[in-house]
C-alpha cells in the first residue's frame, strides 16, 4: 500500500506556535493552561468525538453522510446514496450544483495533495443517476393531527419544515408571493447552473406530500396572519432586499439595477435583453451570477468591480473560475465613486483606484478612472426586510433590524413565531437553510406537543468492526494517487445560445470512478483497546504519517508537544487511551493527520487495533436517532 509520507497539516488560524532550539523541541505554545494534570482517556462512546473526525461530515451544516453516499456511488447505488443524502440535505440535485461546498475544505483528502474530494460533484452523480423513490419516501397519515402550521415564503428553509412535519400528520400551508415555488433558487441561481427540471422535481416531491400552497400571496401584515390561528408560525422569507449604492447619479437613470431584483427579473422573463458594456458592483455569488446571465443576455464587455484584493472575495473560487472562462474580466481595487450621467443617459462610472496595504485593512487612491457603461448592476450584498411585521406583536427586533431569533430553537420572542433560512441571521446558502428547517421543525413539534423547544434528542452511534480476516476490510484502504477531476462544461459558444443550457455536465462513469477512489473513508475510525496493546511499537513504525506515539501522560500542551510529530491544530482534539497494562504509558493518536489507512491494524500482532465504521443518528422531528439505530443495528 502506497500513501503519502510527508506528514501536513489542514492549515487552521489556531495553530500553536512551536519553538526550537538547535537541536531540540523547546516549548509548545498553544494558549492551553499549563495544568500538570494528565489527560483523562479519551471517551469514545461520545458519538461528537469520532464525528469530528470525519471532517466532511462535521463539516456540513447538515451532518450529511458523506463517505458512505461516496461508497454506494462506487458501488453504483445511484438510489440509495440520493437517499441517504436526502435524508439530511433534502436536496440532493440542487445542491449538488450550487452548494456552497462546506464540506470540501475540510476534506482530509485536501490536505494530502491539496485537492479535495469532489463531494458535491458527487452528490449530483448520485442524483442524476437516481431511480424511482416514490415508495422510499414517508408515508402521509390521512388523517391529520390536529395542528396547522404556516410557512411564510417557499423557499429551502420552508419546504424542509414541510417535509419534515407533513408526515407527522401536521397541516401545511405556504404562502408564497411569487407564482412558482423555491424562493431564491428559483428567482437568483440562473437557470443554466440550476435547470427548471431538476428544481422542479425536488421541490415537487415536497409539495406533492400535501402543502396547501398559495401562490400569488404575499403575507403584508404579521397580525392578520396570526389571526387565522395557526399553531405556529415559520418565516422563511431569505433576504430579499438587494443593497443600494447612494452616490452621486444613482437616481438619474433606470439603467442602474440591485443584482438580486434583476435576476428575478430575468428568471420570470420580464428582462430578455442588456446592453454590450455592464458594470457589476461587488464579487460575491451573485455577481458572479450577474455577470455569467450578463453574457447570455448581449453583453459582451462585463467587467467586474471588486474594492480589495483576490483574496478578499466573497465569491466561491469555482464561480470565478467559470466566469472569467466565459470572458468576463474582474478587475480588483476599484472603489465605485459616481455614477455619470448625461441628460438620464448612464455613461459610465469613476472609480477611486486603491493601493492597499499588506492586510488590505488600509488604502490610499492612487487615481481616479473613468469606465463607460450601458447598464450597472449592483451585487453588493442583501439584507432582511421585515415591514410587514408590526412591531407590537411581541416579536422582538434587535441589531439590523433583525428579529432576536434563538440560534437553537429558531424560535422569536412570540413562542409561536419561529424564523429559519436567511430570515434568520442574514444571508447564508442553501444547505444553512435546511439545516435551519431542520431545527426549527423539532421546536415546531416540540412547541405543539407540549414539550419544551430546546430540547434535543442525542445524537446515537454505531460503531462496526470492519474485520473480514486476519489483514482484510470491507472497505477498500488503498491510497488512490488519481488527481481531482475536472467537470466537464458545455462548449463556449454552445452554451451561449439560450439562457438556460446548463454549462455543467457532470462526471462521466469514469470519473465518478477515479474520483469515489479519492475519498480516505474517514468514517472507517481507529477503534484501540489498551489492554491488548503489548507496546512492540509496530503501529508507530508502519504509520505513514506519524500520528501514533506510545508516551507517558501528561498535561495537553506538555503531551501534544512530546509525540512523535507535534500535534499542532488544535480544534481536533487528541486521541488519548488508557493506560497500558506494561509500562502504564498511554497511546496517544493526533486525529488531525490520520489518514484512515489501517495499516496500524493490519500490522498489530494482537488486534488491540481494529478498523471500525462510524455511523452517526440524527433525530428529526418526530423521529429519534435511537429509532434508526435499532433499525440498523
Amino acid at each position: 500500500m502506497t500513501l503519502p509520507s510527508e506528514r501536513t497539516h489542514a492549515s487552521r488560524p489556531k495553530s500553536p506556535r512551536i519553538i526550537y532550539n538547535k537541536t531540540r523541541l523547546v516549548t509548545i505554545d498553544t494558549g492551553i493552561p499549563q495544568e500538570a494534570r494528565p489527560l483523562k482517556p479519551t471517551d469514545v462512546q461520545d458519538p461528537n468525538y469520532y464525528h469530528k473526525v470525519v471532517d466532511c461530515q462535521w463539516g456540513c451544516p447538515a451532518h450529511t453522510n458523506v463517505p458512505e453516499y461516496i461508497r454506494m456511488i462506487a458501488q453504483g447505488r445511484f438510489t440509495d446514496a440520493y437517499m441517504l443524502n436526502r435524508e439530511s440535505n433534502v436536496f440532493p440535485a440542487i445542491l449538488g450544483r450550487t452548494c456552497d461546498r462546506p464540506c470540501e475544505p475540510a476534506c482530509r483528502r485536501g490536505r494530502l495533495d491539496g485537492k479535495p474530494v469532489a463531494i458535491c460533484r458527487l452528490k449530483r452523480v448520485a442524483a442524476d443517476h437516481r431511480g424511482e423513490i416514490a415508495d422510499r419516501l414517508p408515508a402521509i397519515p390521512r388523517k391529520k393531527n390536529g395542528k396547522r402550521i404556516a410557512c411564510v415564503g417557499a423557499g429551502p428553509a420552508s419546504l424542509t419544515i414541510a417535509n419534515d412535519l407533513l408526515p407527522l400528520g401536521y397541516e401545511v400551508v405556504m404562502y408564497e408571493k411569487l407564482e412558482q415555488p423555491g424562493g431564491l433558487m428559483r428567482s437568483n441561481i440562473p437557470s443554466f447552473r440550476l435547470p427548471q427540471s431538476v428544481l422542479d422535481d425536488e421541490v415537487g416531491t415536497i409539495l406533492n406530500m400535501g402543502v396547501d400552497i398559495r401562490y400569488g400571496s404575499p403575507v403584508d401584515s404579521m397580525r392578520a396572519l396570526l389571526r387565522e390561528n395557526f399553531d405556529a408560525v415559520f418565516v422563511g422569507t431569505g433576504a430579499p432586499r438587494g443593497k443600494n449604492l447612494d452616490i452621486t447619479g444613482r437616481y438619474e437613470t433606470d439603467r442602474i439595477h440591485i443584482g438580486i431584483d434583476w435576476l428575478e427579473s430575468v428568471a420570470f422573463g420580464h428582462i430578455e435583453h442588456i446592453g454590450e458594456r455592464v458594470l457589476i458592483i461587488g464579487v460575491g455569488n451573485t455577481a458572479m451570477d450577474c455577470c455569467r446571465t450578463s453574457r447570455r443576455l448581449g453583453g459582451t464587455d462585463i467587467k467586474v468591480m471588486a474594492r480589495r484584493p483576490r483574496g478578499f472575495f466573497k465569491a466561491s473560487a469555482w464561480e470565478l473560475d467559470d466566469a472569467e472562462e466565459e470572458g468576463i474580466e474582474i478587475l480588483i481595487n476599484f472603489a465605485p465613486k459616481r455614477f455619470v450621467v448625461e441628460g438620464g443617459v448612464l455613461k459610465g462610472m469613476e472609480f477611486d483606484r486603491l493601493e492597499w496595504d499588506e492586510g488590505a485593512k488600509n488604502s490610499r487612491v492612487v487615481e481616479t478612472v473613468f469606465l463607460p457603461a450601458d447598464d450597472v448592476i449592483l451585487a453588493i450584498g442583501q439584507e432582511n426586510a421585515f415591514p410587514w411585521i408590526e412591531r407590537d406583536l411581541g416579536i422582538e427586533f434587535g441589531k439590523w433590524d433583525m428579529p432576536v431569533v434563538s440560534e437553537q430553537t429558531f424560535q422569536s420572542t412570540l413562542p409561536h413565531v419561529f424564523f429559519g433560512g436567511d430570515a434568520a441571521f442574514g444571508p447564508k446558502n442553501i444547505i444553512w437553510a435546511v439545516e435551519h428547517g431542520h431545527q426549527a421543525a423539532i421546536s415546531i413539534h416540540n412547541h405543539c406537543t407540549g414539550i419544551s423547544v430546546s430540547e434535543r434528542l442525542p445524537h446515537r452511534m454505531n460503531l462496526i468492526t470492519q474485520k473480514m480476516g486476519i489483514s482484510e476490510w470491507s472497505y477498500h484502504n488503498d491510497y488512490n494517487p488519481a488527481a481531482r477531476q475536472k467537470m466537464q462544461h458545455t462548449d463556449l459558444v454552445e452554451r451561449f445560445r439560450k439562457l438556460n443550457v446548463e454549462v455543467e455536465l457532470g462526471f462521466s462513469a469514469e470519473q465518478t470512478a477515479r474520483e469515489v477512489q479519492r475519498c480516505l473513508n474517514c468514517d472507517v475510525e481507529t477503534q484501540f483497546t489498551a489492554g491488548l496493546c503489548i507496546e512492540c511499537d509496530a503501529c508507530i513504525d508502519i504509520c505513514p504519517v506519524q500520528c501514533l506515539t506510545i508516551a507517558r501522560n501528561g498535561d495537553e500542551a506538555d503531551l501534544r508537544g512530546r509525540l512523535s510529530a507535534p500535534a499542532i491544530n488544535l480544534e481536533q482534539e487528541l486521541y488519548v487511551s488508557a493506560e497500558l497494562p506494561q509500562t502504564k504509558r498511554i497511546m496517544a493518536k493526533d486525529e488531525d493527520v490520520c489518514v484512515h489507512c489501517g495499516l496500524c491494524a493490519e500490522r498489530c500482532p494482537t488486534a488491540a487495533w481494529d478498523m471500525q465504521k462510524f455511523e452517526l443518528f440524527i433525530s428529526y422531528a418526530g423521529s429519534p436517532a435511537c429509532d434508526s439505530l435499532l433499525t440498523v443495528a
